[in-house]
């Protein structure tokens, strides 16, 4: 997701087209979520999720477009204080797209 898209919730009221009042916290959520990491993303939906308790995993997937599946890591990210998260990566070492090029020593 590119930093300036904003997904419009697919939850089923706002597809309607209804008004309703969770309407802009919904439009709050995804703007928030446009600005943020994968991993700081997949934190915030499982924050809100428990808030929210029994069914907040396929809700926040509707709103969201987060396949719950990821918001259930989230949630075990956390439950483990994000322990194997180090504060200065995004990524855990190794990851992203491997090198074009293999560095060679300089001789």
């Amino acid at each position: 997701m590119a930093s300036l898209d904003v997904p419009i919730c697919q939850c089923p009221r706002c597809q309607a087209g209804e008004e309703h009042p969770d309407r802009i916290w919904h439009q709050q959520i995804n703007l928030l979520l446009s600005r943020l990491d994968e991993a700081q993303r997949r934190w915030y939906v499982a924050i809100e999720a428990d808030r929210i308790g029994h069914g907040g995993d396929q809700l926040l997937s509707q709103i969201t477009g987060m396949d719950a599946q990821t918001i259930r890591r989230g949630r075990a990210e956390l439950a483990t204080s994000l322990a194997e998260h180090p504060p200065t990566r995004v990524r855990q070492p190794g990851g992203g797209r491997p090198r074009i090029e293999k560095k060679t020593p300089k001789s």
